[in-house]
């Protein structure tokens, strides 16, 4: 049996154009964080991506749809125990925890991208209390990209596969392979 009969297509071509391109936007922005053109171009891309990532998660194919993957109480609980155990079961699409790193990162977005445009604004120009909202929200967001990288790193070990690949080409093992699975 060929290697592709043990793949399952999990994450769809829009999902993955918006993940990255919001990537891209986020490191755009930490090299140029000066408020230049670029810096409020590339965040206001980054809050479009978001709304149509929000807008997707409603209409979007199964792993991309939040009912799919929103971290209820019900869904977190034993996911967080299991985790604490090394026993958190391998998942097609978000697992609780990265579904709430997701919702974290998305909602850390919109905050920059509000914050942003409202430092620009007649109403809040020169605000103190604005930009030092929109500076530790941006570390923050550094911060949760970081533990998000970090996850997925510890998580293709523990499970022996490639999450960030599975970002870019879409796919993953159909079946589960070993330990952790």
């Amino acid at each position: 049996m060929s290697a592709t009969k043990h793949r399952i297509k999990v994450w769809d071509p829009l999902l993955r154009s918006l993940h990255w391109s919001l990537v891209l936007c986020v490191l755009a922005n930490l090299v140029n964080e000066g408020g230049s053109d670029w810096h409020r171009r590339a965040g206001y891309v980054a809050s479009a991506i978001v709304v149509l990532r929000c807008i997707w998660g409603v209409v979007g194919p199964r792993h991309a749809r939040f009912a799919d993957w929103w971290p209820t109480p019900a869904r977190l609980l034993p996911y967080l125990r299991a985790l604490l155990r090394g026993q958190a079961p391998r998942m097609l699409g978000h697992n609780p925890a990265g579904a709430v790193m997701m919702l974290v990162l998305l909602m850390l977005v919109m905050t920059l991208g509000l914050s942003g445009y409202m430092m620009g604004s007649d109403a809040f120009w020169g605000e103190e209390w604005l930009e030092e909202l929109h500076e530790g929200v941006a570390n923050t967001l550094i911060a949760a990209v970081s533990l998000h990288v970090l996850a997925a790193i510890i998580e293709s070990i523990r499970h022996r596969e490639n999450l960030p690949l599975a970002m870019i080409n879409g796919y993953k093992r159909a079946e589960p392979t070993g330990k952790s699975d």
